[in-house]
C-alpha cells in the first residue's frame, strides 16, 4: 500500500471515528443501480466522464430528433409541403438509425418502431390521396 493510500485510509478512519459519516443522506440504503454495468469495466470511467459532461451518443440524439419530427408531423396538415418535408426527414433519420447497430436496437424497442412506421404510413397515404 502506498503512502498516499495509507494517508487516505487514516483520514477516512479518523472521520468515521468522529462520526462524520453517521448522518449522510442515503445511509443504510442500497446503492443505486450502475447505469454503466453493460459497459466493459476498462471503459466505464470514460463513459461516466462523457455522460457527466453532457455527451449524448449520436443514436440517442437521432432518436430525440426523430421524436421532434414526429411531433411536428402530427401537428401539420397531412398534404402540406411541410408534412412531405418532415416525412422525408423522418425517413432519413430512421434510415440512419437502421444502419447503426445501436440505432437498430433503439428502433426495436417495444412499440417505438411500430409508431414510427404507422405515422409515416399515415403521412404517405394522406399525401398520396391528395395527388
Amino acid at each position: 500500500m502506498s503512502l498516499l493510500d495509507r494517508l487516505a485510509d487514516a483520514h477516512i478512519e479518523s472521520a468515521a471515528q468522529r462520526g462524520e459519516f453517521d448522518d449522510l443522506p442515503g445511509a443504510g440504503k442500497p446503492l443505486p443501480a450502475d447505469d454503466a454495468a453493460h459497459v466493459p469495466e476498462h471503459l466505464r470511467a470514460g463513459y461516466r466522464l462523457l455522460k457527466n459532461a453532457g455527451y449524448v451518443p449520436p443514436e440517442i440524439e437521432s432518436r430525440r430528433e426523430l421524436r421532434e419530427v414526429e411531433d411536428l408531423l402530427a401537428r401539420t396538415l397531412p398534404e402540406s409541403d411541410e408534412a412531405r418535408q418532415l416525412t422525408r426527414r423522418a425517413r432519413w433519420i430512421e434510415l440512419q438509425l437502421a444502419q447503426s447497430p445501436r440505432g437498430r436496437a433503439l428502433l426495436r424497442e417495444s412499440g417505438y418502431s411500430n409508431r414510427v412506421r404507422k405515422r409515416l404510413a399515415a403521412s404517405r397515404s394522406h399525401s398520396n390521396s391528395g395527388r
